[in-house]
């Protein structure tokens, strides 16, 4: 492989570590929100056990260390000999904010009992508040062990997640070189053989177009009458020895994919009836008439070499397979530019699907061609090529004329 290769494979290694890492990071985030979130359903329901298990106590006396309790007389009851002035209990050490007044003002005058997290002393603390034996009892709950136990697990869980997303980069970026390398090869070998082929042909087809223009001159310049059939048959030499050397320069940025061809503001109808003109004479010779028509504004951005390509493959597939007639059809469609072509062939294979796009496949019912060209099965693939490069796509179904195959193109509309 060259160096730009090389950088090719490495940069593409490394999208693949990064994105192989997210993934884990992603796992990892999503793992650690069930564990969070398991353990808080567990610690909620622990909180509520331990002050479901105190339910009966009614005395600070008979608290467990871990809760604060207050204890309120209801009116008309006695005092003990550790109530206050007012009767009150309260455990030692209450933190500002309990007891919570306002909740034990509502039970006691008949509201239901509460439940809810009250923060005091920069601590949150699950409460209960309830009338047992005629007198309001508030227990407290103190959830600071519990969110202390959450921070020690969310970061127990951050420290291997980076980790983990930091081997997964390197290791991701080992396996993917790996993986990549004999693709990068072939394709690299591709790419050359096709830059090489097509830089081989320049030349030729360069002197082939000067040569085609220079008898074109010198047959309009000649004194004698020259029969109209000759006349027409050189300018369409000079203008297929043009487009052959249009689809040779095509041919090598479409091998170089660091190279896109520059886009432009391209009229599908003016390229289909190009397309149609030069048709004709092979179509003639099948006893295929072909057609074209436009309507509306059917202008694309995109390089015009291609898309002709695109269209002369589509014409060619159809004209093969085509009983007496071809239509090509362009119109514009709310946001796309659609291309029919269709033909009263005998159509595609039931079971064809996406497959007649691919190289070396033959979806078409044969027909004999009397020509006795060999079929590679290249066109359709060359025209899905061209239509991924302009974001568009491509269609094949029986729905042609009189039941014969159509293939549908739908490229975005645009100048720019």
């Amino acid at each position: 492989m060259t160096t730009a290769d090389d950088r090719e494979v490495r940069s593409a290694s490394r999208r693949l570590a990064i994105q192989f890492a997210a993934i884990i990071l992603v796992l990892f985030a999503l793992l650690g929100v069930v564990i969070v979130a398991v353990v808080s359903a567990g610690q909620s329901e622990a909180a509520k056990r331990t002050l479901a298990d105190a339910s009966m106590v009614d005395s600070v006396h008979d608290a467990p260390r871990d809760l604060l309790i207050t204890v309120v007389p209801l009116p008309g009851a006695g005092h003990g000999p550790d109530d206050d002035q007012s009767g009150v209990q309260s455990s030692t050490g209450l933190p500002d904010g309990l007891p919570d007044e306002q909740a034990i003002d509502r039970v006691a005058a008949g509201g239901d009992p509460e439940t809810s997290t009250i923060t005091a002393g920069g601590q949150d603390y699950l409460t209960q508040t309830d009338v047992r034996r005629g007198k309001v009892v508030q227990i407290s709950y103190g959830l600071g062990e519990q969110r202390e136990e959450i921070t020690r697990l969310i970061v127990a869980l951050v420290f291997p997640g980076v980790i983990a997303a930091i081997a997964a980069s390197l290791v991701g970026v080992f396996i993917a070189r790996r993986a990549m390398r004999p693709l990068a090869e072939s394709l690299a070998i591709q790419r050359r053989f096709v830059a090489d082929a097509s830089h081989e042909l320049r030349t030729p087809l360069t002197l082939l177009s000067m040569r085609a223009q220079l008898l074109r001159r010198r047959v309009r310049d000649a004194g004698t009458s020259i029969p109209s059939p000759v006349s027409t048959g050189v300018d369409e030499l000079v203008d297929d020895s043009k487009a052959l050397a249009e689809i040779v320069e095509d041919l090598l940025t479409a091998a170089d994919p660091r190279q896109d061809a520059a886009k432009e503001p391209v009229d599908l109808g003016e390229v289909a009836a190009a397309v149609t003109a030069a048709t004709q004479a092979r179509a003639q010779a099948r006893g295929v008439e072909v057609e074209s028509t436009s309507t509306g504004d059917v202008t694309v951005a995109g390089a015009a070499v291609s898309l002709r390509r695109m269209i002369v493959a589509i014409v060619d597939n159809a004209v093969d397979h085509a009983g007496s007639r071809v239509l090509i059809e362009c119109a514009r469609e709310r946001d796309d530019v659609v291309l029919r072509v269709s033909d009263d062939g005998p159509g595609f294979a039931p079971d064809s699907g996406t497959r007649v796009f691919e190289r070396f496949a033959s979806a078409r019912a044969q027909t004999g061609d009397t020509a006795g060209r060999r079929h590679y099965g290249l066109g359709l693939a060359l025209v899905s090529e061209v239509v991924t490069r302009h974001g568009g796509t491509v269609t094949a179904a029986n729905d042609g004329l009189d039941g014969g195959g159509r293939v549908t193109v739908r490229l975005p509309a645009g100048t720019t």
